[in-house]
């Protein structure tokens, strides 16, 4: 699918998955790990490839498979650290956010099961609440202290558009 952009769908809610075993709902989360690996991200949320389904796929450097997440909810966070973050949706662009050091969401996987992840953390925290995030029409950086937080990566350099969360800081807890 490769469609990445600056959409007015962004800003929108996603609307919840009655049934993710459909077909149509099957294509459209290996539409979205195709792009998410294209782009070389670590997650992706169905708005950002154009649909308002409450869909996201995360996938860690480490993990084996991605994870793909049915309606993704955070349901807590506890404490805060500073990362840096990037997005595939802002090509070209970090920001240092605030994040929370741990987060727990549910969710339902292809096949229909409840999924629970329970106080995560490091990249994988990060990844469920940018996500999330992205599946209640907010971007990263709704969460920029000032505009001069943001900066511009150079083309060719190790964090242009390596990652849909960009490398943590080294006092965060490592990802």
């Amino acid at each position: 699918m490769h469609y990445i952009g600056r959409d007015p769908i962004l800003r929108e809610r996603a609307r919840k998955v009655k049934d993710p075993t459909t077909p149509a709902m099957r294509k459209l989360a290996a539409d979205m790990v195709e792009s998410m690996r294209y782009y070389g991200g670590v997650g992706l949320a169905a708005n950002q490839i154009g649909s308002l389904h409450r869909v996201a796929v995360i996938q860690l450097p480490e993990d084996e498979a991605p994870r793909i997440l049915f309606n993704l909810e955070v349901t807590r966070k506890e404490g805060e650290r500073e990362v840096t973050e990037g997005c595939l949706s802002l090509p070209g662009y970090r920001a240092a956010i605030l994040r929370a050091e741990r987060v727990s969401a549910r969710a339902i996987d292809g096949e229909g099961r409840p999924v629970r992840v329970k106080r995560a953390e490091g990249l994988l925290a990060q990844a469920l609440e940018h996500e999330d995030d992205h599946l209640n029409g907010v971007l990263y950086v709704d969460f920029l202290r000032s505009n001069d937080d943001l900066y511009e990566v150079e083309e060719g350099t190790e964090e242009d558009g390596e990652s849909e969360t960009a490398a943590e800081e080294t006092a965060s807890a490592a990802g």
